[in-house]
């Protein structure tokens, strides 16, 4: 399908102006001047809009949106044992698909073109993607705290589904030892080793809490980076999720292997974690992406309100106004994401050649009026703020506010029937 936007104030790695941009098949062809002989199947007019590249929210758990507004006010380790995981033990294969479903649809509205998700159905997670042609990577949680054959049986489930969906263009597989406190030294290890022979990357949470921190170092005489690099688990491929308490040194080591991290503020808050040292990050050279965590520590996946938080938080951590400008907040929901992902040249910014995941948002919202600096409006006010049209790799999936590969109604009917469970 070939489709025009035309007119829009466009952000591109160049600035914002306005443009016309072609879409050919599932990527940009070109900005401004039309390719030769391009007939347009569709022809969207960007006249009082603003034209973005799609958000990417780096760490999420899509399948907690069916648990929303149901694990709040509660300490990390109460939070996961009483409520998270008693919930997750009732859910089925076909309420974890339901309630990606939903995720997805909000993201949708928030602008959101892709996640990075940490799952406990990538089959469902998968056959999401797949039918609403939303863009994703799927990493089934591991873990071995309920023994090593337990452990064992789950990475050998989630490299079936890797094998029966690495087929699929819109989805990227990563493996996803949960945590430092989940599971242990040798698996941590085995699960490194599985990676590297399946060429995929790896998703994890990282130092989220003290209590992780001071268990590692009581454990194993290591912080908990420590330990992962010593399983090997720190590569270029790794995304971690957090990173909340780092030592100076621990921010050298991920810099030095090529992490990226999820930067999480909203979850973090919540769960009273704490505030990561982000601009301690990106000044030595780590890829810090955004994410916004599941639904049980946020209750929302909107990529705006996060893109809002991570700046506030910047800045009053710091106590310096200039730390974590909004061009820089942008950067991380944006092609940072990608490269998280895995997808830089691929998604995350506007550019010929790369895939067409774009939002396009209106200008006459109340809460986003008068826009003054575009980046400023996205990044201070742009909470409240709902896109009208999104596309990814080229297809409509919202339009002009209309799902058009989802049926709300289904979803929202199912997601009421997987809430009868708890």
């Amino acid at each position: 399908m070939k489709i025009t936007i035309k007119n829009a104030l466009t952000l591109t790695p160049q600035g914002a102006g306005e443009h016309t941009v072609y879409i050919d098949g599932d990527a940009i062809a070109v900005l401004d001047a039309p390719p030769a002989d391009f007939k347009a199947d569709r022809v969207i007019d960007g006249a009082g809009k603003l034209l973005t590249p799609g958000l990417i929210n780096a760490h999420t758990h899509v399948y907690m949106t069916a648990m929303r507004n149901r694990a709040d006010d509660l300490p990390l380790m109460s939070w996961l044992n009483d409520r998270v995981w008693p919930m997750e033990d009732s859910l089925t294969e076909e309420d974890g698909y339901w309630g990606t479903l939903l995720g997805i649809m909000e993201l949708l509205l928030g602008g959101a073109t892709a996640f990075l998700d940490m799952d406990i159905f990538s089959e469902a997670t998968a056959r999401a993607l797949a039918d609403s042609a939303f863009r994703g990577g799927v990493s089934k949680g591991l873990t071995d705290i309920s023994g090593w054959d337990g452990g064992l049986e789950r990475l050998e489930i989630a490299q079936r589904e890797i094998e029966k969906y690495k087929h699929l263009p819109n989805v990227e597989f990563f493996l996803a030892p949960h945590a430092p406190y989940t599971c242990s030294e040798k698996y941590l290890t085995l699960i490194a080793e599985r990676a590297n022979d399946l060429g995929v990357g790896i998703h994890t949470h990282l130092s989220e809490s003290l209590d992780e921190q001071e268990t590692a170092l009581k454990q194993y005489g290591l912080t908990p980076a420590q330990l992962y690099d010593r399983c090997g688990l720190l590569t270029e491929k790794t995304v971690c999720a957090h990173c909340v308490f780092l030592s100076d040194e621990d921010i050298a080591l991920l810099a030095a292997r090529g992490v990226s991290v999820a930067h999480n503020p909203a979850s973090n808050m919540k769960l009273a974690n704490g505030f990561a040292p982000v601009s301690k990050m990106l000044d030595a050279g780590i890829n810090v992406a955004l994410g916004t965590d599941g639904c049980c520590s946020n209750n929302n996946q909107n990529m705006l309100r996060e893109m809002t938080l991570a700046a506030l938080i910047g800045k009053g951590t710091a106590q310096d106004a200039t730390v974590l400008p909004a061009a820089k907040v942008f950067n991380m929901a944006t092609k940072n994401g990608a490269r998280a992902l895995g997808a830089t040249g691929l998604t995350g910014e506007i550019t010929v050649g790369s895939k067409a995941d774009l939002a396009l948002f209106p200008l006459d919202f109340p809460g986003f009026f008068p826009l003054g600096d575009p980046l400023s409006a996205l990044c201070y006010a742009g909470a409240g703020l709902r896109a009208e049209t999104v596309l990814v790799g080229g297809k409509i999936l919202l339009d002009k506010g209309e799902f058009t590969t989802i049926d709300a109604d289904k979803v929202f009917y199912n997601v009421r029937k997987t809430n009868e469970k708890f």
